[in-house]
């Protein structure tokens, strides 16, 4: 069951720079603290999103690819100076590199959580409110092409049942039978999407798209809330920024691991955690004046 979503509700431009941050240092702080902040905070925000869809998106998926990257890392990369033991090929199996297995698992994850709130938040209708007239043709390929990913799927789900209901499940018979039902499946999608992109065509050019002169409909309004918003992310960008250049999240695997610790950085990754979290705490919050509201009614 999905929660409704404060932070989806801000501004456009919030969102973006939001989700530009959190990615950005996800992809670039390898301190352990930090990795582990914004995995937690990813995969809460996406269960809070998706309810139990993003639990097992957790579980079934991001779990194999953590332990897949783990175990990859140490079997092909033999750097570091303590060595464990011997693999059969010869090579050392050193824990710097079986630590450094198990970060890059949490950063693939985070970055993997991230883009699925990204995707549930930033609709393609914000996408092209804030870049349509930048780069208008990009951006609406761009939103139409993730548009399209589960419009496909939920039709690719639709066209199966169907099959399955006259008696063509894709799933019973031999190889040769289920690879037909498979080509015919594939026919359908084909068509469908064709048609699709003619009628999107024809409705665009009714509507006058890439005339001069054309005025676009806006529904976002930037608000008092959105401004403390925006100073909050601003801040905690150039803040995380500073200490980023002053080596407060400075973190080495290679030959030995090696970081920064002290009280400097601890205030550094409570920023960093506060910055992760907050869409959470903006969505918890909102729970809890919307049941407080509730029960005086």
């Amino acid at each position: 069951m999905k929660n409704r979503d404060a932070f989806a509700s801000y501004h456009p431009a919030v969102n973006f720079l939001y989700f530009a941050l959190v990615l950005l240092f996800a992809m670039c702080l390898m301190h352990p603290v930090s990795l582990g902040v914004t995995l937690a905070a990813a995969i809460s925000y996406n269960v809070y999103l998706n309810g139990r869809k993003g639990a097992r998106f957790s579980a079934g998926f991001l779990l194999p690819i953590m332990l897949l990257a783990a175990v990859v890392n140490p079997v092909f990369n033999h750097e570091g100076a303590t060595i464990l033991t011997y693999l059969p090929t010869g090579n050392p199996l050193t824990a710097e590199s079986i630590y450094y297995g198990i970060a890059a698992a949490l950063m693939l994850a985070a970055v993997i959580s991230w883009f699925s709130c990204y995707t549930a938040v930033m609709t393609s209708d914000k996408f092209v409110y804030l870049f349509g007239r930048i780069i208008p043709a990009l951006s609406l390929v761009l939103s139409m092409t993730l548009r399209f990913v589960p419009r496909f799927k939920t039709q690719l789900d639709a066209v199966r049942e169907a099959q399955a209901g006259i008696g063509r499940d894709v799933s019973a018979g031999g190889l040769l039978q289920r690879l037909k039902k498979a080509v015919t499946i594939l026919s359908i999608l084909v068509t469908w999407a064709l048609e699709n992109g003619i009628e999107t065509a024809d409705s665009m050019r009714c509507r006058d798209y890439g005339q001069p002169g054309r005025t676009a409909f806006s529904i976002y309004r930037f608000e008092e809330r959105d401004k403390l918003a925006l100073l909050w992310l601003v801040f905690c960008g150039l803040f995380l920024a500073g200490g980023w250049a002053a080596g407060a999240f400075a973190w080495r695997y290679y030959p030995t691991v090696k970081g920064a610790w002290g009280l400097l950085p601890f205030a550094f990754q409570a920023v960093y955690a506060a910055l992760c979290f907050t869409p959470l705490f903006l969505d918890l919050r909102e729970d809890r004046i919307w049941k407080r509201l509730s029960s005086g009614i």
